[in-house]
């Protein structure tokens, strides 16, 4: 279980999240299609024939978002970029891509991968609706709606605002012309936000005329589109000033170490309050055996600190996240905002060379901002 999201596996090698939310626009879209569209096109059916219909139609919808990420990630990984994951959430899905484009050729080529995806999605389920045209059935019904659907989907993601895909074809060919991706990621960025505000007014006009629940869902799109935009520029910017630095350039080697037999009164007094870190590595004969933490030591009661070990309540070695010194720094924030973690130890065959800590990074980043490296 990943943290606000369930982890379905993989496929392909890429990792399957479901973020809380999707559970509530995937019980929205069911009961829409339960209580209105399929009622009012097919009257006559049985009440639990509508709801099944319903639930099946709501997950072959995401089932046709899930194949559009899917044909963004595995044309980027194929293209040399890597993919961490694809995540469902309440707006669709998104696919983690954790590098920038090799050139504008491949950018162009894993982003056009999603809208032909869906077009495509959308003439194998109109050809089944076609072939059942005519039928009251519920193939025909959940086809026709899956048709137009996959339609809307891929148009509405080949609107000019970055970060979706019209908005990364128009970077890309901003960029495959000048040959400048930041100046082209700021343009896109610039449109994609100018577009998010178009669909914010569209919404309040439509709420000023009285259509509350459509203005609402416009300019809540709106917002999500300006906020995606907003961060799409400064995760740029950021990877921008950590390219090329290494974890061992930021670590820091004289961090405090504990032996796994000292107690926990020592290592709150000893430690924690004269050092005030909140994750200690634990040592012995220069062996790094675990992390412990101060949530792990509230979870001890406060009598039973000057009888109880260090090595009773670190967290082992085999399930804490570690990072080579030589890894990109930008590798290791990723990973720690991935694993809402402040701490990394950094080893090298089991032994700690130093450790490593966010806001040491968030430091680096702002003076070199500052310096305007």
């Amino acid at each position: 279980m990943m943290r606000n999201a369930l982890s379905l596996g993989r496929i392909f090698g890429i990792e399957i999240e479901l973020d809380y939310s999707w559970f509530i626009i995937f019980i929205l879209v069911a009961w829409s299609l339960a209580v209105g569209y399929f009622p009012q096109g097919y009257p006559g059916w049985p009440a639990g024939l509508y709801w099944g219909v319903g639930l099946v139609t709501s997950l072959l919808f995401f089932g046709s978002v899930l194949a559009h990420e899917l044909a963004h990630s595995l044309m980027a990984r194929r293209h040399g970029t890597p993919v961490r994951s694809i995540r469902l959430f309440i707006f669709g899905g998104v696919s983690q891509i954790t590098e920038e484009p090799k050139s504008a050729r491949d950018e162009f080529r894993f982003t056009i991968a999603g809208p032909l995806t869906s077009l495509a999605l959308g003439l194998v389920f109109g050809g089944i609706w076609w072939a059942m045209r005519g039928r009251d059935h519920p193939l025909a019904a959940l086809a026709q709606w899956l048709s137009f659907v996959n339609f809307m989907l891929a148009g509405f993601n080949l609107i000019p605002g970055f970060p979706l895909d019209g908005g990364r074809l128009f970077r890309s060919l901003v960029w495959a012309i000048t040959k400048d991706l930041r100046r082209a990621t700021q343009l896109a960025a610039a449109i994609g936000r100018a577009v998010a505000f178009l669909f914010i007014l569209a919404g309040v006009m439509l709420i000023f005329r009285g259509l509350w629940i459509n203005g609402l869902w416009l300019a809540f799109i709106g917002w999500f589109l300006e906020n995606a935009a907003a961060q799409s520029w400064r995760q740029f910017t950021l990877q921008e000033l950590l390219q090329g630095h290494k974890v061992r350039e930021v670590l820091t080697s004289d961090w405090p170490q504990v032996p796994p037999e000292l107690s926990l009164q020592e290592l709150v007094e000893e430690h924690v309050l004269t050092s005030l870190r909140r994750c200690l590595p634990v040592i012995s004969e220069g062996r790094l055996l675990g992390v412990v933490t101060v949530h792990k030591l509230r979870e001890v009661p406060r009598e039973r600190w000057a009888t109880t070990r260090v090595a009773e309540v670190m967290i082992p070695l085999e399930q804490v996240k570690t990072i080579a010194p030589e890894a990109e720094l930008l590798a290791a924030l990723q990973l720690m905002t991935q694993e809402d973690i402040n701490q990394l130890p950094v080893v090298t065959d089991e032994s700690l060379v130093g450790m490593l800590a966010r806001d040491k990074i968030l430091a680096f980043i702002q003076t070199r901002a500052e310096l305007g490296i």
